[in-house]
């Protein structure tokens, strides 16, 4: 235990919402903030209501079209962006503790990965906007055709529970990046960090109504912010059910939407793979992050001539994990994110038996603790693609492994789901991976290497994994509008009509 978390146990932080630099009043419906690790309650989020929203949608509509934010220099902008991250860098060791309190994901983590990749995103985006230009076509004669890139206005933006400040940073950062003001929600789960950051940002950093912090349910907070006719677009990071509600809320104002939603990724892995560091990155990309990851490779195909091997290995290593407290140091495993998800994880466990799945590890509470949403990471070995633990996003510790005898089968049975927003591969046959990535109905391939995002790259789904791309080109796509002026270089010949 730390005294950060024993502070949180004996007063519980009031979280409420900012709207115009200034925080709201704490008046609104509490929703209890409970630590997963010890099920104690650690803050009390005040639910922002239906006229709070609104008053940061107008606040953020003034600072647009009346406020200097989207008229700034580029130099102006780098200048901000580069002020929030060195604020998150100079704070990382307090946000990566009381992330790990706030999602039960181990510290070891949220202290190397998640709070410097919330810092990272602000650095990124300060340097991308350095270097990106516009276009300029000359084929037509006569003519020059400039093509700009322009705010788009307000920007609605939705953060999820399973890495809060980090994804919700990287919606902050490329919406201010390119001049425009914001509304943030995140998840009412896991709202300390986000909330925090705000707090540290302060007054003076940026002018006022650029940036609103609203909090609460997706029912009450995220309908309204959805709803609302003043936001220009919304950009999304949860569940796909979620993410569908929100665009039929959307349609009624034709906003823009970007959504990045599911995954049920598969994870290929040839007979003439590396071995070894394919049986690693196949546990990383399973359960780093307690499982909870839209990316999470936790759909194995393994080849036939090494698929005994790989099952023997892979269950010994699964029922090694270190789960725990994730506060303490050498945890791997720590707890869900609250016991609907625990008891998630053993309803699929439960159904893999029902379907002829083998179980090889887990399926149920981990008994280490008496408090505590811990669940025993999971293994099954199912006999094809078509069972619902092969189909559905569990979003947990939780992992299938099919074995495949052909590359045009596993293919098949990787593209056979509803989502598509990674793939990985594991072959030392670089035609092969070639191949295997171009038939592959995902946003991202990922070929002999686990979990890594290239902003500079896009990043985001085919199918039901999204719309939409989030990193370099793909966020300027999503938060800006691209105007097309066309100029006469010299006076032009024109048809006269009207005269004899």
């Amino acid at each position: 235990m730390t005294s950060k978390r024993d502070a949180l146990t004996d007063r519980p932080l009031h979280v409420g919402g900012h709207i115009g630099g200034r925080p709201v009043p704490l008046d609104g419906a509490e929703i209890e903030i409970l630590d997963p690790t010890t099920e104690k309650t650690i803050a009390v989020l005040h639910e922002d209501s239906v006229e709070n929203v609104d008053r940061a949608v107008r606040a953020a509509r003034a600072a647009f079209d009346h406020g200097p934010w989207r008229k700034t220099t580029v130099a102006e902008r780098q200048a901000t962006l580069m002020a929030i991250h060195d604020a998150i860098m100079a704070h990382s060791e307090e946000l990566s503790e009381l992330e790990a309190i706030n999602t039960g994901i181990p510290a070891g983590l949220t202290r190397a990965f998640h709070i410097q990749r919330a810092a990272h995103n602000f650095r990124f985006f300060a340097e991308y906007i350095g270097q990106a230009g516009g276009d300029v076509y000359t084929q037509e004669p006569g003519i020059l055709s400039q093509v700009t890139y322009e705010p788009l206005g307000v920007c609605a933006l939705i953060g999820p529970w399973n890495m809060p400040l980090g994804l919700t940073a990287m919606k902050i950062a490329g919406a201010l990046a390119f001049g425009n003001t914001c509304v943030v929600k995140p998840s009412e789960l896991t709202p300390l960090t986000v909330a925090r950051l705000f707090e540290i940002i302060g007054n003076g950093v940026l002018p006022e109504g650029v940036l609103n912090l609203v909090n609460g349910s997706g029912q009450v907070t995220g309908s309204a912010l959805s709803a609302h006719s003043g936001i220009d677009m919304l950009s999304f990071t949860g569940g796909t059910q979620t993410g569908a509600n929100i665009l039929a809320a959307m349609a009624k104002g034709i906003k823009r939407p970007a959504m990045e939603l599911g995954g049920k990724s598969a994870n290929i892995i040839f007979a003439d793979a590396d071995f070894d560091t394919a049986l690693d990155a196949a546990l990383l990309s399973a359960f780093m992050n307690n499982g909870q990851m839209c990316l999470a490779g936790s759909r194995i195909f393994v080849q036939r001539p090494i698929a005994g091997r790989f099952l023997g290995a892979f269950e010994q290593r699964v029922k090694a994990l270190r789960i725990g407290d994730p506060l303490v140091a050498g945890t791997e495993i720590g707890p869900m994110i609250n016991a609907a998800q625990r008891d998630r994880l053993k309803r699929y466990a439960a159904s893999g038996l029902g379907q002829n799945a083998t179980l090889l590890a887990g399926g149920k509470d981990f008994e280490g603790f008496d408090r505590g949403f811990f669940a025993e990471p999971t293994v099954m070995l199912a006999p094809d693609n078509s069972l619902a633990i092969c189909q559905e996003e569990i979003f947990g510790p939780f992992a299938t492994i099919q074995i495949f005898d052909e590359e045009e089968d596993v293919v098949s049975r990787a593209n056979d789901s509803v989502f598509g927003l990674v793939g990985y591969i594991w072959t030392r046959d670089l035609e092969r991976a070639l191949r295997v990535s171009a038939d592959l109905r995902t946003g991202t391939v990922l070929v002999n290497t686990p979990i890594i995002r290239d902003l500079r790259t896009g990043f985001g789904g085919y199918k039901q994994s999204g719309l939409g791309r989030e990193g370099g080109n793909g966020s300027r796509a999503m938060f800006t509008e691209m105007k097309s002026t066309i100029i006469a270089r010299g006076k032009r010949s024109l048809p006269r009509l009207g005269l004899s």
